[in-house]
């Protein structure tokens, strides 16, 4: 129950009574000015292992996050409390139990977005409006948002031809906008998708990587092609992009060309120069959509040159059909360290300045040769 007090107030005003339900008043042994509730649920048999979890995973979250007291028996679950924290704790099952009903894979992280949602008195969608949206479904694994931030994220797409989606690692900002241009294309929305990234060194120099020249870029697009193949059935893509349905290319592709008639993605924005930013958006075609991903805290730009994500960022806002969609630590769906390791980086990054070429330099000017401090 830890934590699930501080709950009571922004989940309890939009409290709707529960169906199937049995309410019993008494007073508290420990302190008799307290009255306490039990509501007892009887929630659908077929939905019970949904909710509660593989060997009660989601019941031991339920206990520690819900303000009232969990007790289950069978299939009818008890809540014991104060009447406020009974009444915010059913307002959560009862939106559990419609995202379960959904067929949306209920899971520690998706309970607590849940109450996050029900926090939230600016939503008017429940969780189960949020968290239960199908972008697009394969063999029986569907892709969706699984945070409010997601579900703005995408929902800004379908609302404006150039949207900026913003934030770090895991945030799942090029998974979600891959999922929409899949979508777009099955839908017949458009009719080609165009993804690019610019090929920045991270480390490594190109040419001392073996192969051709399209050889020496792949590793920079191969996160792209990954995430094609959790969308789409293998063996269809290669025939798609020999077909020019789909293209996967650096960004210095892009210029001189018009995109019309294509859903195109700009991943790993931070890394694009001003000139290689404004050329990319100068590329926007008639009955086209963009998406520019990136994270201006890991620019890998050398020099220290200004990232075209930062300026576009400060240029742009407030036109009309252009979007910034700003994802963060919370909205991380990696493991649950990720978003501790994003949030403590970040504030080293705030103290220490620069861009992550600019530390690099600065660490090999402090080594001297064989990796010794002068």
């Amino acid at each position: 129950m830890t934590g699930g007090r501080d709950r009571i107030n922004a989940i309890a005003p939009r409290h709707a009574p529960a169906e199937n339900k049995e309410l019993n008043a008494f007073v508290s042994d420990d302190n008799p000015a307290v009255r306490e509730v039990t509501s007892t649920m009887e929630i659908p048999q077929e939905l019970v292992v949904g909710l509660l979890g593989t060997v009660d995973v989601n019941l031991r979250t339920l206990e520690s996050q819900l303000p009232a007291q969990v007790h289950v028996r069978g299939n009818r679950l008890s809540l014991t409390g104060t009447p406020p924290e009974v009444a915010s704790a059913e307002r959560v099952i009862a939106e559990l139990v419609k995202l379960v009903r959904t067929g949306t894979p209920l899971t520690p992280d998706l309970i607590r977005e849940s109450m996050t949602i029900l926090q939230d008195e600016a939503v008017a969608d429940s969780p189960a409006q949020v968290l239960s949206l199908d972008i697009i479904s394969r063999r029986g694994k569907s892709i969706r948002p699984k945070t409010l931030n997601q579900k703005r994220y995408v929902d800004a797409i379908d609302a404006n031809t150039i949207v900026f989606g913003l934030g770090p690692a895991g945030t799942g900002k090029t998974y979600l906008a891959m999922a929409k241009a899949v979508q777009a294309l099955q839908h017949k929305d458009v009719s080609r998708i165009i993804l690019t990234r610019p090929a920045v060194e991270a480390g490594e120099r190109l040419g001392f990587l073996p192969g051709s020249l399209s050889e020496k870029i792949d590793p920079y697009l191969r996160p792209l092609y990954d995430a094609l193949h959790d969308m789409m059935e293998p063996e269809t893509i290669p025939k798609l992009m020999e077909a020019g349905v789909i293209e996967v290319a650096p960004l210095a592709y892009m210029r001189g060309r018009t995109l019309s008639d294509a859903f195109i993605i700009l991943d790993e924005a931070q890394n694009t120069t001003g000139e290689q930013m404004k050329m990319f958006l100068t590329r926007l075609g008639f009955d086209s959509k963009m998406v520019v991903t990136g994270d201006a805290t890991q620019v890998d730009l050398p020099g220290g040159a200004q990232s075209g994500l930062r300026t576009a960022t400060r240029i742009l806002e407030g036109i009309d059909d252009i979007h910034f969609s700003h994802l963060t630590s919370a909205d991380v769906v990696r493991h649950r360290l990720v978003a501790d390791i994003v949030d403590a980086y970040g504030r080293d990054e705030e103290s220490g300045g620069g861009n992550r070429a600019q530390r690099r330099a600065g660490g090999e000017r402090r080594l001297g040769h064989g990796g010794h401090r002068r």
